[in-house]
């Protein structure tokens, strides 16, 4: 069921991104598209309001659940910049506007990108830890809890492989053109 849920929500998330873009480029209703665009949290609330009913209706807590408080997580610090990254291209597509520049891969440019988009990580995965760790003391019981504070093997396991494949990598490379 949870499952489901999150695919849902994670289905709502781009369905209301890209209407409010429409709206907007399209249609040309840019109060509409905002109205729209600000209901994108909601789908955040949802998300944990259907975890926390879960939880404290005694279901056995999995990956999934913990996968709820991640996911969240990343919308709160990432979703902002991603609808913004997708206004830009809808902005390019629809109304003329110039093509979005592509990101350096090398340089210091590059470097000072990983490492924003590192310390995003960073805070989406505390987000992520206050979620799970606040429904192991309010809602959970003691072994709904244990598993629910599991979630931090996975969100280390991210950040390790998120540091060497960016700011890392990109270190790396800048230093061997040198």
């Amino acid at each position: 069921m949870m499952v489901t849920i999150i695919l849902a929500c994670e289905a709502a998330f781009w369905i209301a991104a890209a209407t409010g873009l429409l709206l907007r480029y399209v249609a040309r209703w840019r109060q509409a598209s905002t109205v729209v665009l600000a209901m994108v949290p909601l789908i955040d609330v949802a998300l944990v309001t259907a975890v926390a009913i879960d939880v404290y209706n005694g279901a056995a807590v999995t990956g999934v659940h913990r996968l709820a408080g991640i996911y969240l997580g990343w919308t709160v610090v990432f979703g902002k910049s991603t609808i913004a990254w997708l206004d830009g291209w809808f902005a390019y597509k629809f109304a003329g506007a110039p093509r979005p520049e592509k990101k350096p891969k090398e340089g210091p440019e590059a470097m000072q990108n990983e490492i924003k988009s590192f310390v995003k990580w960073l805070m989406a995965a505390g987000i992520a830890i206050a979620v799970c760790f606040g429904l192991s003391v309010t809602v959970a019981d003691a072994t709904q809890a244990t598993e629910l504070r599991g979630v931090l093997q996975p969100l280390l396991l991210i950040t390790i492989v998120w540091f060497l494949t960016g700011p890392a990598w990109v270190k790396g490379k800048t230093e061997a053109k040198k």
